[in-house]
């Protein structure tokens, strides 16, 4: 397990996603808040006042969050934009299954590149969508390279990953997700969120650090595809090698250069947990009502493997504390119906 800490995060101060993006959201015909799940048997184990999980499982339908950031943006680029489009996009499954969804939609062309570690069930649910699919060999990282190696003229990469020179689409990407988090009307003292290449949790830094409540946010990612925690520990933006990890969602390997200095300013911690903790934490979430896939599982996750590793006090988590945990996504089973 790798443990980051930052006492000073809570302190960091940011501006707030644009008050137009929850408009926008409100104003889809399938949008609706997500729930916010109590379940105190798991409030006991942790030794907490309340523990409360932010359910993405039926999100717009497609099974994740991700649809929030990218139809933002996809709105965005239409705004923008005269004459026909093709949306081209990577993915490791949700975000390239609800930027199809939109193209669909809008009767637009989707493109999606993705990595061949992904299941043979994310691929067919994209294609399901009508958009076109590219297998890339080796990583997450590959079928981004691919992806924006063909966007040019009217072909429109919606990425959330951002790079130097392309980050006006991954900021509003991001921007999409703060309507996540707007929803949360409890104040909560410790907030728990996922990071691949952190834009969910730059969303999350930088909606509780642009308001009064200023909880700690605590990151998880895999082990095995632990770029955050290596950028944090070399206190610059470094990259590392993956493989495939049951937390597929979060299997990457660079962060995005805008989450970045987001989260080594704002982040509290940052912890990775193993393939068995997640999966554990899978089952228990479902034991509870709650529909989770291991990427949105590794929440509880890390909030386990941070306590069982000592640092409750770091944490600021006493028997009165409330906690949330962002679960980011469906169980698979939930994609044998609706696939994500």
């Amino acid at each position: 397990m790798l443990w980051h800490h930052n006492p000073a995060g809570r302190d960091w101060r940011c501006s707030a996603a644009p008050t137009e993006v929850l408009a926008f959201h409100r104003g889809l015909a399938d949008y609706a808040p997500t729930p916010l799940r109590e379940v105190p048997s798991l409030a006991a184990e942790l030794g907490v006042g309340r523990l409360l999980v932010k359910d993405e499982s039926q999100r717009l339908g497609l099974g994740a969050f991700k649809a929030l950031g990218a139809w933002w943006a996809i709105h965005c680029a239409v705004q923008e934009h005269t004459g026909s489009l093709e949306l081209v996009t990577a993915t490791d499954g949700n975000h390239g299954r609800a930027v199809a969804r939109m193209a669909a939609m809008l009767g637009l062309p989707a493109h999606v590149f993705v990595p061949d570690v992904i299941s043979e069930r994310a691929v067919d649910a994209i294609r399901a969508e009508g958009a076109t699919v590219t297998v890339v060999p080796k990583s997450y990282d590959a079928a981004v390279a691919a992806a924006a190696s063909v966007a040019t003229g009217n072909r429109v990469l919606i990425q959330d990953a951002a790079w130097p020179g392309y980050e006006v689409v991954p900021q509003r990407i991001v921007d999409g997700y703060s309507t996540l988090f707007r929803e949360i009307v409890v104040e909560p003292d410790l907030v728990v969120v996922p990071m691949g290449v952190g834009s969910v949790a730059q969303a999350a830094v930088t909606h509780y650090r642009s308001c009064a409540a200023a909880p700690v946010v605590l990151g998880v990612e895999p082990e095995r595809a632990a770029c955050i925690s290596a950028s944090l520990e070399a206190d610059e933006l470094v990259s590392v090698s993956t493989g495939t990890t049951v937390m597929a969602g979060l299997n990457c390997g660079t962060p995005s250069t805008l989450a970045w200095p987001v989260l080594r300013a704002g982040l509290s911690a940052a912890v990775t947990v193993e393939e068995d903790e997640a999966l554990s934490a899978e089952r228990d979430l479902g034991a509870a009502g709650i529909s989770s896939g291991a990427s949105g599982a590794a929440t509880l996750a890390g909030l386990r493997a941070a306590l069982a590793a000592g640092h409750r006090e770091e944490l600021g988590l006493t028997e009165d504390s409330t906690v949330v945990l962002i679960s980011t996504e469906a169980s698979p089973e939930f994609g044998r119906h609706s696939a994500t």
